[in-house]
């Protein structure tokens, strides 16, 4: 209702009509296809993927499961608990695909200098959306979904976007590993990926502003993040891995025909 500017008094699909058409999506294998359709027409409309691009990834919540530690187990080996085998009622409400994960958030210095920072642990339960934004417009350009515990690294050769005519791609240090730095010198790609601060000593100071620097541009990526889970309320409340890439891949189209709107009217406005 949101995205299509209805009212309450307004005539709307059921939940079971929206749910019957992404259920027809999933089983054509259409998001794919769509994500593409719609690319080909932001070139046509001179978008074009010009300046670079911006990789990250954010944590998708979904309804955390309430198992045991032995079915915790089962899952986690890739098996069905035994006590669910002849029970396919609750088998069907059980998600075996989302994951636990662990977000860390970075303490800030005290002003008194009282005591020494400590970061935050968060634990999250869900599944994962790495996108690909072009830094010029913002737009989603390339993107695949995974569990919430698969690492944002091994992801950066999936998520990148060969349309685009610039060479550089920025990401956290998250991405940084020696492996993923020649994928992207092998493949002509210049690196803007922060760089990990050397165990146990100081950050070099060199390093610290460059890293400032890349944040600059970075950070860009993580309004399409807040937009997707502040106004669109993107969450999973589907099972499994495969309805949660088509409501993932829908939210990220969604995301970028409202960024196309907002687009032609600041041009228009100029």
């Amino acid at each position: 209702m949101r995205f299509l500017g209805l009212g309450l008094a307004d005539t709307v699909p059921d939940a079971n009509t929206i749910w019957t058409f992404r259920e027809a999506l999933k089983k054509a294998a259409t998001i794919d296809g769509l994500f593409q359709r719609f690319d080909e027409a932001l070139r046509a409309s001179d978008f074009l993927a010009m300046s670079g691009q911006i990789v990250d990834a954010t944590i998708v919540a979904a309804p955390k499961q309430r198992n045991t530690i032995a079915e915790k187990q089962a899952i986690k080996d890739g098996l069905i608990p035994d006590d669910w085998q002849d029970k396919p009622a609750k088998l069907a409400q059980k998600d075996r695909d989302a994951r636990w994960t662990v977000k860390y958030t970075k303490a800030k210095p005290r002003k008194d200098g009282s005591l020494p920072p400590v970061d935050i642990a968060i634990p999250a339960f869900g599944y994962k959306n790495h996108v690909s934004i072009d830094r010029a417009y913002g737009l989603i350009r390339a993107r695949t979904a995974t569990n919430a515990a698969a690492h944002d690294a091994a992801r950066l050769e999936a998520v990148l976007d060969r349309s685009n005519t610039a060479s550089e791609v920025w990401a956290d240090t998250a991405y940084r590993s020696a492996k993923n730095e020649g994928m992207l010198a092998g493949r002509g790609f210049v690196s803007r990926i922060h760089r990990k601060k050397p165990q146990g000593k100081p950050m070099p100071e060199r390093t610290r502003i460059a890293n400032a620097q890349k944040s600059k541009i970075r950070s860009t990526v993580e309004h399409d993040f807040a937009h997707q889970k502040g106004l669109m309320g993107l969450v999973v409340r589907t099972i499994g891995i495969v309805r949660a890439k088509v409501k993932i891949g829908l939210a990220n189209i969604a995301y970028n025909m409202r960024r196309l709107v907002w687009l032609h009217s600041k041009i228009a406005s100029v």
